[in-house]
């Protein structure tokens, strides 16, 4: 097994700067770079299995965005936002490839990291050559928007490990089907304990306050803001669903398999919102989209 290394990169914004956490695996001097970003509650760990499986092959790196996991949190609760992360990600990617002249890398990004991935795939001169689009698209269903937001903002302090355990699996029911020792990782990934012996989830709550100002005109002007970026991307692209998703829609994924990069569909039975790349068979067709 291939330990990962922790290390971090300085970027900035608006109220100044603040520490971006990551974790990569794989030879250093490797110029095949695959960076994987998380969804909006979730850490870098999550990439543990797909990187251990990959890193034969590329140099995976996995960052915690701002406000998550070991990263430090924004000064500002406005800033939460996919432009703050794009920016970041520009940064993340010049740091871990700085001895390549081309500044190529390919992305896997689940949930809120495929949003930054749509984003950044669509600038001019973009580094990201192929693009995996985890259950997500331009698209974003509100009830299932309204959830998020919900269920970020909650000030929830837990007992015991076993009692936020429990929790995390009962949020997460739609990832499908997971072993007692891979649910216990998915919940120590995102839990925190306190100096009073409370257990409290990894992330700044200040997250929560962008969704709760969502407008619906706000909603309507973001996804027109993502489909003008979704239609300019030109790299090779795979989506994936889980079938059972409600943020991805059946009709949505279809619909982006006829525009912009026109990329090739995958849903995955059995499994919602979202497909998390633990096993073997999910991480395969990861593995034959990136080689192949």
């Amino acid at each position: 097994m291939t330990e990962a290394r922790l290390n971090s990169v300085v970027c900035s914004s608006p109220a100044g700067l603040h520490r971006v956490a990551y974790k990569e695996w794989g030879d250093p001097a490797n110029r095949n770079v695959l960076v994987c970003v998380h969804g909006v509650t979730r850490v870098s760990d999550d990439f543990d299995q797909l990187a251990q499986a990959l890193c034969d092959r590329y140099r995976v790196v996995a960052p915690d965005i701002a406000g998550r996991g070991r990263s430090d949190p924004l000064k500002r609760a406005g800033l939460y936002s996919l432009d703050q992360y794009v920016n970041d990600m520009v940064t993340l990617i010049a740091r871990v490839t700085a001895n390549d002249a081309q500044g190529s890398v390919h992305w896997f990004g689940t949930s809120m990291g495929g949003l930054i991935g749509i984003k950044l795939a669509a600038l001019e001169g973009t580094p990201i050559r192929k693009l995996i689009l985890n259950d997500i698209g331009p698209v974003l269903n509100q009830e299932a928007m309204q959830r998020i937001g919900d269920y970020i903002g909650q000030d929830l302090r837990f007992p015991t490990f076993e009692a936020g355990e429990q929790f995390v699996r009962r949020v997460s029911v739609s990832f499908g089907e997971h072993s007692e020792e891979e649910w216990h990782k998915l919940a120590r990934d995102v839990l925190r304990q306190q100096p009073d012996g409370q257990w409290v989830r990894h992330y700044d709550l200040a997250l929560a306050q962008p969704f709760r100002a969502m407008t619906l005109e706000r909603a309507e002007l973001d996804e027109a803001e993502l489909w003008a970026a979704y239609d300019a991307i030109r790299c090779p692209t795979l989506l994936v669903r889980g079938a059972q998703s409600d943020l991805l829609t059946h009709e949505t994924a279809l619909e982006m398999t006829r525009r912009g990069p026109r990329p090739r569909l995958v849903e995955i039975a059995n499994v919602g919102h979202a497909p998390t790349f633990i096993h073997d068979d999910q991480i395969a067709i990861a593995r034959e989209f990136l080689t192949g």
